[in-house]
């Protein structure tokens, strides 16, 4: 069976690099990258330059990407058994569950059962599978609800993934720390 390795780090740690970095040294495989990213606006140039330099630091690199903002367990079982999976990232996920079902529609228990469901399908794959996410609770409390509330999304689904995971690191300035695994 396959390992689910969780990597967790702040906004610019380093996290997605070391994912793609860890997956590639993985057997010999295919390797699938499920991209959460939604469909957005081109004029917002900012968000635009991020997911290029996302897209171009996997170019060369062997690996097929699957664009999927919500249904991740579908998408996880569209993928051939054995392949390396990178799913980048659960933050932009919670996110999207949020827009797609309404503000007010979306628990903590919720996210629990989500990230569990998909943590059951990939622990069953004979591919490894990467996980990557935002740390949110290490900074402010923030100010308004909507915020809040998505910080303790994001915070509920990042314990469920640790707890779930086989491994887990967490990247702080550019560098890995494992915290749980072999």
């Amino acid at each position: 069976m396959g390992q689910c390795i969780f990597i967790v780090g702040g906004a610019r740690s380093g996290k997605s690099d070391f994912a793609l970095e860890l997956a590639e040294k993985m057997l010999p495989s295919e390797k699938y990258f499920l991209a959460t990213c939604p469909v957005f606006d081109r004029t917002d140039l900012d968000m635009a330059v991020r997911v290029d330099k996302h897209k171009e630091s996997r170019q060369g690199r062997g690996w097929q990407t699957v664009e999927e903002e919500v249904d991740l367990c579908q998408a996880v079982a569209n993928l051939p058994e054995a392949a390396v999976v990178l799913i980048d990232c659960l933050t932009l996920w919670v996110n999207n569950l949020l827009h797609q079902k309404g503000l007010g529609s979306v628990n903590e228990d919720e996210i629990e059962l989500h990230i569990e469901k998909l943590f059951e399908l990939c622990s069953k794959r004979s591919g490894d599978v990467f996980l990557v996410s935002g740390e949110v609770g290490c900074g402010v409390i923030p100010e308004n609800a909507l915020a809040r509330r998505f910080r303790d999304l994001v915070g509920r689904c990042n314990q469920t993934a640790g707890r779930s995971a086989d491994t887990v690191f967490m990247v702080t300035c550019g560098i890995p720390v494992k915290i749980k695994g072999p």
